[in-house]
């Protein structure tokens, strides 16, 4: 056949077969064309019609071999939509096996029209449908499982997708794969949630089910019953390993911070199927997680502070503020509240709403440490600024503790103080986040209907926190409410309000996000820029950013473009390489409103990465030429150089440098405003005592929600600095902690593949600069003693010494740890962490603060 295609000049001859009335001939005809057509496609399209009355006979045997060459003619046409419709009509004689261009472009175009259909719910044609399955068997009969996985969930063909992952060999590369490419890639949130039902069915008929990964699952569907059932089974074994595993479940839930899934798997855990005793260690393994994770190994630097209050002038309010900031952040749930003890003239000079917001850090030290004697003492002081900072204090250090949100719940309601009803609101929002507790949610309501503007504003945005995420009605009672005030607070509170409301809800929250943003009033399109960052965050979802971006370079209000350019750090963190690039232009901006967004963008979505793009981009927004972008960009510097040391990137020495010129050498050039955000900035880089770092986003690829709604809130310090201590609600611990079967710390070695000088800690700041160097050479690993500061960045050096006494539960490089032992037989020793870490309970010094501010 070869052979005759060469001596073939012109498919005439050949076309001129088709008018014979004998069928051989016609069969002979087609056949040729069919294998010269790629030659011949000019000529032949003259004789489409005959071609097509050939097909279109139905007595014709070989309308099958017409159909197939029509399809191939429409194909050099161009006109893929009839090359895909005559391919159909080819029936078997169109060959998916085959590797061709015309036949992947066909499948490609089929697959595209299947999906539509699918998507629409709408009949399919058999014949395309068999065209699909047939591509999806020859994948999977080929050993292309990962193609099988991808067209099988894009095609919506669930039942393909489990064939697909049963099959493979490497099962466990294969899941995790498909696991992703729904993370990923499957953005309708129903749709996505389906995906990893059958996941969770696939896991569910092993012989060995993979119960870590199943309730990974589980959490993103949140399905708190599911998770209790495996943790009752699991518990009721009686077997140690099983055990083990429960409580490593339950540290992940925990993880994920998301209040109201951890209180629905705490209250149907307490039921009659569990014996008491194991009921109650299901209820200590939460305790001790709470107690671990408040970060209680400090060795921040407090000369860093002092230098601050020397270099600053005694007459500048905001930097003084901004100072207390600093050392709130800086101390996060360490309890070393050594600076305010210390300089107690600094803090009596502050008397009202300065007075508030200098001692509401107070409780973002102490966070994580809930003794109800330190409780009782700090309610106990008179002044109602000080009262109504100490509830906001609960809020801060007490998540998820009922009693807490009881008596703030009680305060709000039988004070008649403004001060301390707008404390008790902020505290009672945290302490009832997710909850959609409805009492809670009509007293907020008739305070902010009360309009005054400082508690309105802060009763709007507890509603959000009462009801994040539920979508419910309650958000259009909000939205009516906004359109009849006057007061600007009150309808920017109740617009994040509403954002909130709608926290992971992506397409369920469409129709209200376009009337958010088509709203004629700035401050309800300033929520609803909150709205699509809240609604869609972490999906990278193209819609979200380019209605973002529109309004970013396109909305009449400063505050809507740059709250816009905020929001794309929301939607794209889990893909934080992407967000340099995508806000590269608008970081060169005109606008200095924007360039500010672009510069928190930035630092939201790439905290603690210390990602290359994304210091290059902020660098040159450090020195801008107005003083909020700089501002903005030393704040956004040092959330993405957190945890990051001078030997991974030098810059992060240039920066420090930079913030100590324009701190503490007084810098005459410096605006009120840059040298705020220096100093902030200082203490975000340091921040909890330097062992913590900003996470959005679990191990387990799930949002971290109250790091996400606590960065939402810190965005808007703009308006009401008080908000800068929000942000402590996003920090993580970057530490290894190994624990037992009883909970405690054994003493447990393991390996850093890596100089140790890559991921120590900075050098301390000291009166004396020029401090010799070692010139000892360094070794290439060290050896890491159980509990140790593991940063993320040196996750991947972190090796498990193969003769250890202790294996990992679970694959993991940081955080909370449950170790399985090896040899029980033997005697377990403990770390033994420095007593004087802890607090204690009759703590003169604290005592005195409390005085102080009474």
């Amino acid at each position: 056949m070869a052979a005759a295609a060469t001596l073939v000049s012109s498919a005439g001859g050949i076309l001129a077969m088709l008018n014979e009335n004998d069928p051989a001939l016609k069969l002979h005809a087609l056949s040729n064309l069919n294998a010269f057509v790629d030659r011949f496609w000019p000529e032949i399209s003259y004789s489409v019609p005959i071609i097509q009355s050939l097909y279109e006979d139905e007595k014709f045997e070989q309308r099958q071999l017409a159909a197939l060459l029509l399809s191939k003619v429409f194909y050099y046409l161009g006109k893929l939509n009839d090359s895909s419709s005559y391919a159909l009509g080819a029936g078997p004689l169109f060959d998916v096996s085959q590797g061709s261009d015309f036949v992947r472009t066909v499948l490609a175009k089929a697959i595209d029209e299947y999906v539509s259909l699918r998507t629409k719910a709408a009949v399919i044609d058999s014949r395309l449908e068999a065209i699909v399955e047939g591509m999806l068997d020859k994948c999977i009969a080929d050993g292309k499982y990962k193609q099988a996985i991808g067209v099988a969930i894009e095609c919506r063909r669930l039942d393909k997708l489990e064939e697909a992952v049963l099959c493979c060999a490497n099962f466990e590369s294969t899941i995790n794969y498909c696991i992703d490419v729904s993370h990923s890639f499957v953005n309708p949130r129903e749709y996505r949630h389906e995906v990893l039902r059958v996941i969770v069915k696939i896991y569910q008929q092993l012989p060995s089910p993979d119960y870590l990964s199943i309730c990974h699952c589980l959490m993103f569907l949140d399905d708190s019953e599911g998770i209790t059932k495996i943790l009752e089974k699991l518990l009721q074994s009686g077997d140690v390993d099983d055990a083990l595993l429960a409580f490593q479940i339950a540290f992940d839930i925990v993880e994920n911070e998301n209040q109201a899934f951890h209180l629905k798997v705490l209250n149907q855990l307490s039921t009659p199927k569990l014996q008491p005793e194991q009921s109650g260690n299901i209820r200590r393994v939460y305790a001790k997680i709470r107690q671990i994770l408040s970060g209680e190994i400090s060795i921040s630097d407090l000369l860093i502070i002092k230098k601050m209050q020397q270099s600053v002038d005694m007459r500048c309010h905001g930097c003084h503020s901004a100072i207390i900031y600093s050392n709130a952040i800086m101390h996060a749930g360490t309890t070393d509240y050594t600076f305010l003890t210390d300089n107690l003239d600094l803090l009596s000079r502050a008397c009202g709403w300065p007075q508030f917001n200098a001692m509401a850090g107070l409780g973002l030290i102490l966070r994580g440490h809930q003794q109800k004697k330190l409780d009782s003492v700090k309610l106990s002081v008179p002044s109602p600024f000080s009262r109504g900072r100490t509830l906001f204090d609960l809020g801060l250090m007490q998540l998820n503790r009922e009693y807490i949100k009881t008596f703030l719940h009680e305060t709000l309601r039988n004070t008649a103080s403004e001060v301390i009803k707008y404390g008790a609101c902020l505290g009672l929002g945290l302490a009832a986040l997710g909850t959609a507790d409805n009492d809670v949610f009509e007293d907020m309501k008739n305070l902010s209907y009360a309009d005054v503007a400082v508690l309105g504003g802060a009763a709007a945005i507890s509603m959000g926190l009462v009801m994040v995420g539920t979508a419910t009605e309650k958000a259009k009672e909000m939205l009516a409410y906004a359109h009849e005030i006057q007061h600007e607070d009150i309808i920017r509170g109740l617009a994040f309000g509403v954002a909130l409301t709608v926290y992971g809800r992506e397409e369920e929250a469409d129709s209200l996000i376009e009337q958010m943003t088509r709203d004629q009033d700035l401050c309800l399109r300033y929520g609803g820029m909150y709205a699509i960052a809240l609604a869609y965050r972490g999906t990278s979802n193209s819609r979200a950013i380019r209605k973002l971006l529109h309004f970013a370079v396109s909305d009449v209000s400063n505050d809507v473009r740059r709250t816009a350019v905020i929001a794309l750090g929301f939607v794209l963190y889990s893909d934080a390489q992407q967000t340099p690039r995508i806000v590269s232009l608008l970081s060169k901006s005109y606008d200095p409103h924007v360039r500010y967004g672009a510069a928190l963008a930035v630092g939201i979505s790439c905290a603690g990465s210390g990602l290359s793009e994304a210091i290059s981009l902020l660098e040159p927004l450090t020195s801008d030429a107005v003083d909020f972008v700089r501002q903005g960009a030393l704040i956004a510097m040092a959330m993405v150089m957190l945890q990051i040391s001078e030997a991974s990137d030098s810059r992060v020495g240039a920066f420090r440098q930079k913030l100590e010129k324009n701190i503490i050498r007084d810098d005459k050039h410096e605006e009120t405003l840059s040298k705020m955000g220096a100093i902030i900035a200082s203490g975000i880089i340091d921040a909890g005592g330097r062992n913590v770092t900003i996470k959005l986003m679990s191990k387990t690829k799930c949002d971290r929600m109250t790091a996400v709604i606590g960065l939402a809130v810190f965005s808007q310090y703009w308006f009401w600095h008080p908000f800068l201590y929000f942000m402590s609600l996003a920090f993580s611990t970057t530490a290894f902690i190994g624990l037992n079967y009883n909970m405690k710390l054994p003493k447990f070695e393991f390996l850093s593949h890596a100089t140790p000088s890559l991921f120590e800690y900075p050098k301390p700041t000291s009166v004396d600069s020029s401090a010799e160097k070692k010139s000892e050479p360094e070794p290439s690993f060290e050896i890491l003693d159980n509990p140790a500061r593991v940063v993320p960045t040196q996750e991947k050096y972190i090796k498990f010494l193969e003769d250890s006494r202790y294996v990992p539960v679970k694959s993991a490089a940081s955080g909370i740890v449950i170790l399985k032992d090896l040899r029980k037989e033997e005697t377990e020793e403990f770390s033994v962490l420095n007593a004087s870490m802890h607090l204690s309970d009759d703590d003169p010094a604290l005592t005195r603060l409390s005085e102080l501010t009474s």
